[in-house]
């Protein structure tokens, strides 16, 4: 009577497990696409800071890719065709706007009032407010806690730009401090090694 106890007990584990490594699967798989738009929008910010230039066509890239992703993650709560069709619509709409709204930008008399690094920032901050905007019409926390990503690295490339120096400085310690310790470190070790040779 105590084998089939024993032999239940890991089955059930092992079902277990596997219930909660397709819950894990599906889980990644449907976030997978707010964590490529994460990605994708760090390294934007990542290279508009080092490079100091407006990555246009990137973020006119990106804006189009954000309103594939929501109307992804609206179409299960459109229940019929009519919502369907009209978060498409919306989406579009929005996302036409806020392209328009980018590219104005550009404009001549717009652009000589800014230098690059103004409008990469700029750029950004409107990219930022329109995928927040585009959460909350697609009922989605994700895509609207990346807006607020996209947001806070508005501040974040302008920190850096002001303080970069200071950060130089930082690291160049920090290099110095990790190698007066590996020095100090390794001396240790060679002279614990030659005093067990003796």
């Amino acid at each position: 009577m105590d084998e089939p106890e024993e032999v239940e007990e890991p089955l059930g584990h092992l079902a277990q497990t596997r219930d909660a490594g397709v819950l894990l699967r599906e889980l990644l798989l449907k976030e997978l696409p707010f964590f490529i738009l994460l990605v994708l929008t760090i390294l934007g910010v990542a290279f508009t800071t080092f490079l100091r230039q407006p990555l246009i066509v990137y973020w006119e890239f990106l804006a189009p890719l954000i309103g594939v992703v929501c109307v992804l993650t609206g179409w299960p709560h459109a229940h019929d065709r009519d919502a369907k069709f009209r978060l498409i619509w919306t989406q579009t709409l929005h996302w036409a706007a806020f392209l328009i709204a980018m590219n104005l930008v550009f404009l001549t008399g717009v652009s000589r009032l800014m230098d690059a690094q103004a409008i990469g920032l700029t750029l950004l901050l409107l990219l930022a407010l329109g995928t927040f905007i585009a959460g909350v019409h697609a009922v989605s926390w994700q895509i609207c806690v990346l807006g607020v990503t996209m947001a806070l690295g508005v501040p974040a490339i302008a920190w850096i730009y002001n303080s970069a120096l200071v950060l130089l400085f930082g690291f160049v310690v920090l290099v110095g401090i990790g190698l007066t310790f590996w020095w100090r470190l390794s001396g240790k070790r060679t002279e614990k090694s030659a005093e067990g040779d003796l």
